[in-house]
């Protein structure tokens, strides 16, 4: 068995709708209102989240703060689109930086840079996926226009 079979049966990984797999395994008891809308949320979540050769998280926000932390594997790069501007950040051993911040509604992509990366992703205050999305047609045309190198992640 290989290494990415043993993390998905050991962690009970599932299919992502942006890519890749994931299981959530921590949702806080305590509650909350969100700033951004008012409803009720958990505290926080987080969920591991697998990455393999090959497969992309797709361009997606979500409209609270998410921390990535690099746990394993190879390194993690993380993309950022806030409809004008692309960032790219790489977390993991390779420069020894292991978490990085994708604030509140901010379009977000990742590909693994080896065989396979796993992180946690923490959404504050909690992931419910009323609160996530996908690019608009619009804003998938911008990026095909102006960005066609990171067309793939949608």
């Amino acid at each position: 068995m290989s290494i990415i079979e043993l993390l998905i049966e050991k962690y009970q990984l599932q299919p992502h709708p942006e890519g890749g797999y994931f299981k959530e395994v921590y949702r806080s008891d305590q509650e909350l209102n969100s700033s951004v809308h008012g409803e009720t949320r958990n505290a926080v979540t987080h969920i591991y989240f697998l990455l393999t050769k090959g497969q992309l998280s797709r361009f997606h926000k979500v409209l609270h703060d998410e921390i990535w932390n690099f746990y394993e594997g190879d390194s993690l790069k993380l993309i950022e689109f806030d409809g004008e501007n692309m960032v790219e950040t790489v977390i993991g051993k390779e420069n020894q930086s292991y978490m990085k911040v994708i604030k509140a509604d901010v379009f977000q992509a990742a590909e693994t840079i080896g065989d396979y990366t796993l992180v946690g992703c923490s959404v504050a205050p909690g992931f419910d996926f009323k609160d996530f999305s996908f690019l608009s047609e619009n804003q998938q045309e911008v990026i095909k226009k102006q960005f066609s190198d990171y067309s793939r992640f949608i």
